[in-house]
């Protein structure tokens, strides 16, 4: 009898200390912090937001700074959170183009058209659109431009539609993520796809299209992007060295985080560098290059390409393969 309970104790440890088994509930541990952070800060930006008829920058303020905070919990998920909640992370994420793709919106304050993360820094940044955001914009069927309230029921509708309505998105995507068996292996490709998304953020600086360029906010969410793609990843070390060649393949995983992160260090700011004037995004002049736009460009065009051995992603690539993780259904 004591030898049965001694094996099922035994089986039972097993189980827990599976490398597998341990990263998926890891994984879900980060995220659901990172979701709920997400929440708790898209409340903090419906109650910050201003309440009086018509509002400026100064009034924003608090607002701003809780939106940044959403912002950050999102980006640090996104790659893991975006193939379970599609729908979702389109209301949550999607850009203001995007939005115009499914028509027109006349009125920027409610919870329909264009809403999300995007749509309130919009508004909250209205008097702080970068000139080439406002020349992209303007060339879109159906473009509005933006502005702060400036009436009582536009102010109210900003704090009780569209910022309510971002609350309840977050709302929904934390309790509906807390019952889920979290699929790891689409974790895992969901971190390399928001890791190959680093470069196309910095691309989209050229145009204007950039994901949070109202704020100037890119680079904080590309930090973010790294951080939470790299905490996710974390989860998997164990795993990866479990097997035949992984413990090589994680330092040059590493290795390749610690280049991205030290590309970033120097940049100060919130926003991606200055594109410079002369950028030519199909050949680059050796001038240009060595701008600190250049440089990111370059580093990342590198450092994102899965077919060029040695790169981060590309590294990130192998180790899945190397865990038997399939690629992600297109």
């Amino acid at each position: 009898m004591l030898l049965a309970l001694l094996l099922a104790c035994t089986n039972d440890n097993d189980k827990l200390m599976d490398p597998q088994a341990e990263a998926v509930l890891a994984v879900k541990d980060l995220v659901q912090t990172d979701l709920g952070g997400m929440h708790d800060a898209s409340e903090t930006l419906c109650a910050s937001s201003p309440t009086s008829a018509s509002w400026g920058a100064t009034e924003a303020a608090p607002a701003r700074t809780a939106w940044k905070q959403v912002r950050i919990s999102y980006e640090r998920v996104e790659g893991a959170i975006a193939v379970l909640f599609p729908d979702l992370d389109a209301a949550t994420d999607e850009r203001y183009d995007g939005f115009l793709g499914e028509g027109p919106d006349d009125y920027l304050f409610d919870d329909e058209g264009v809403i999300g993360v995007h749509g309130i820094e919009r508004i909250l940044w209205a008097d702080a659109h970068p000139a080439e955001v406002v020349e992209f914009e303007q060339g879109l069927p159906g473009y509005v431009p933006a502005a702060f309230p400036a009436s009582q029921q536009e102010s109210d509708d900003f704090r009780n539609r569209l910022c309510a309505r971002l609350t309840t998105d977050t709302a929904t995507m934390e309790s509906e993520f807390a019952p889920l068996a979290l699929d790891g292996a689409a974790a895992f490709r969901g971190v390399i796809g928001s890791m190959m998304e680093q470069i196309e953020k910095v691309n989209l600086a050229y145009s204007g299209e950039d994901e949070s360029r109202y704020a100037q906010h890119t680079l904080a969410d590309m930090r973010a992007n790294l951080d939470g793609g790299r905490d996710i990843y974390g989860a998997f070390i164990p795993w990866l060295e479990s097997v035949e060649g992984g413990a090589e393949v994680h330092a040059e995983i590493e290795a390749g985080f610690d280049r991205i992160e030290a590309a970033y260090a120097p940049l100060d700011g919130d926003g991606i560098p200055t594109v410079p004037a002369t950028w030519n995004p199909d050949a680059p002049s050796e001038t240009d290059l060595a701008s600190d736009y250049g440089k990111l460009w370059l580093l990342l065009s590198t450092e994102t390409d899965p077919e060029e051995a040695g790169t981060l992603v590309e590294r990130m690539v192998a180790a899945a393969d190397l865990l038997g993780i399939p690629q992600l259904a297109e």
